[in-house]
C-alpha cells in the first residue's frame, strides 16, 4: 500500500524508527516531518512563540500541511499515519483524500500534557487509534474511539545494538532520560552515594542544582548509535517510568536489553512478562531494593554481564522492533 507518514524525522525518533519499518515490511511511504512544528530549534522565532504563548507557531503549521497536502495529491495514498499528530490541524488531516486514516500516540491519551482540545474534539473521525498504554484501551473506546489497537513499545536494531565502549572506565550505575520531577530526588539520592559512579544523558540534568558537586557525569541526550553507546559504558541501567503517562513499560525496556546493557528497572506486570526477573534483569519497587540491586552489580560483575546477556538474548528473540509493531498495525488494517 500507499502510506503518507506524517511524523518526526529526527535521528533517533521513534517515529523514523517506525516510518522505515513500514517501508521493510514492503509498503511504498513517504514521510512529511513535522520536527518544525513540534521541536522548534532553540531561539527560532517559532521557539519563542511557544515559550510565550504554550502554543505551536501557526507559520510553521501553515508550511506544513501545505507539504502534506501537496504529497497527497501526488502520491495518492492508502493510508494516512500521524505519529503523535494531537499538535496539528485535525481537520486538515482529516480530510486528506485517502482510504484509512491512523493516529499512533506514543503517550497517555489522558494525559493533559500530551494531547489537545482540538484532537480530542476530532478523535473518534480517526479509523484506528493505536496506543502503547494497554490502559487506554478502555478509555479510548469509551471517549467513542472507532476502533483502538494496543501494541507495546518497540527497538531499532538499525541503533539499538551492542557496541563498543568509548571509555576504559565503566560506570557503574546510568540512566538515559529526560529530566523529570518523578526522577529528580532520585537521581540526586544516586549521585550522592555514587558520584563518578554515576552517569546521566539526557535534556535538562545539567540544570539540576542538587546534582551540583557530587562528581555525577552529566551529560545532554543522546540518540541513535550514541545511545547504545552510552549504554555500552553502564554496568547497571536504570529503566525509569514516567508516572505522568502511567507507564508500565517504557521504549526503554526494549532499548537498554537490545544494545545489551543491564536492564535494572521499575518492577511492574508488564515488565516481569518480558523478562524474568533475576536471571534476565533486575528490577525494584522503591529506592532501598534499587540501590541494593545497584551494590549487587557492583559486587558481582560477572553474574550481573551474564543476566545482562540473558536479557539481550530474550529481547531479540521475542518479535520487538519496530517492524514487528509495523506488521500488527498492519494486520490490524487488512
Amino acid at each position: 500500500m500507499r502510506m503518507l507518514y506524517v511524523g518526526d524525522d529526527w535521528v533517533g525518533s521513534n517515529a523514523r524508527s517506525l516510518a522505515d519499518a513500514f517501508r521493510q515490511a514492503g509498503h511504498e511511504v513517504i514521510v512529511v516531518d513535522t520536527t518544525a512544528a513540534s521541536l522548534p530549534g532553540r531561539l527560532t522565532p517559532a521557539w519563542w512563540y511557544a515559550k510565550s504563548t504554550g502554543r505551536r507557531a501557526p507559520w510553521t503549521h501553515r508550511v506544513l500541511h501545505a507539504r502534506i497536502d501537496q504529497v497527497a495529491k501526488d502520491f495518492r495514498p492508502d493510508v494516512l499515519f500521524a505519529f503523535k499528530g494531537v499538535y496539528l490541524n485535525q481537520r486538515r488531516l482529516l480530510d486528506v483524500p485517502c482510504g484509512l486514516r491512523v493516529h499512533y500516540s506514543p503517550d497517555d491519551v489522558a494525559n493533559p500534557t500530551t494531547t489537545s482540545a482540538e484532537y480530542l474534539a476530532l478523535e473518534r473521525e480517526w479509523d484506528l487509534v493505536v496506543t502503547t498504554k494497554r490502559h487506554n484501551v478502555a478509555e479510548l473506546s469509551a471517549r467513542g474511539a472507532r476502533r483502538v489497537l494496543f501494541v507495546p513499545s518497540a527497538y531499532d536494531p538499525a541503533w539499538h545494538r551492542p557496541c563498543a565502549r568509548r571509555a576504559a572506565r565503566t560506570a557503574l550505575v546510568g540512566f538515559v532520560g529526560a529530566r523529570r520531577p518523578d526522577r529528580s530526588a532520585l537521581m540526586v539520592e544516586l549521585a550522592r552515594a555514587y558520584g563518578g559512579d554515576l552517569l546521566l544523558r539526557g535534556p535538562g540534568w545539567w540544570k539540576a542544582p542538587g546534582l551540583r558537586g557530587t562528581g555525577a557525569d552529566v551529560g545532554g541526550p543522546v540518540y541513535g548509535d550514541h545511545f547504545s553507546a552510552a549504554v555500552a559504558g553502564v554496568a547497571a541501567n536504570l529503566v525509569l517510568l514516567n508516572s505522568d503517562n502511567r507507564d508500565t513499560h517504557t521504549c526503554r525496556s526494549f532499548e537498554i536489553p537490545a544494545a545489551g546493557g543491564l536492564f535494572v528497572g521499575e518492577r511492574t506486570d508488564e515488565h516481569q512478562e518480558m523478562l524474568d526477573e533475576g536471571t534476565q534483569a533486575l528490577m525494584f519497587t522503591g529506592r532501598e531494593e534499587l540501590r541494593a540491586a545497584v551494590d549487587w552489580v557492583r559486587d558481582h560483575p560477572d553474574a550481573a554481564a551474564k543476566i545482562a546477556e540473558a536479557g539481550h538474548r530474550r529481547v531479540t528473540a521475542g518479535r520487538h522492533t519496530y517492524r514487528d509493531r509495523a506488521e500488527e498495525i498492519l494486520r490490524a488494517l487488512a
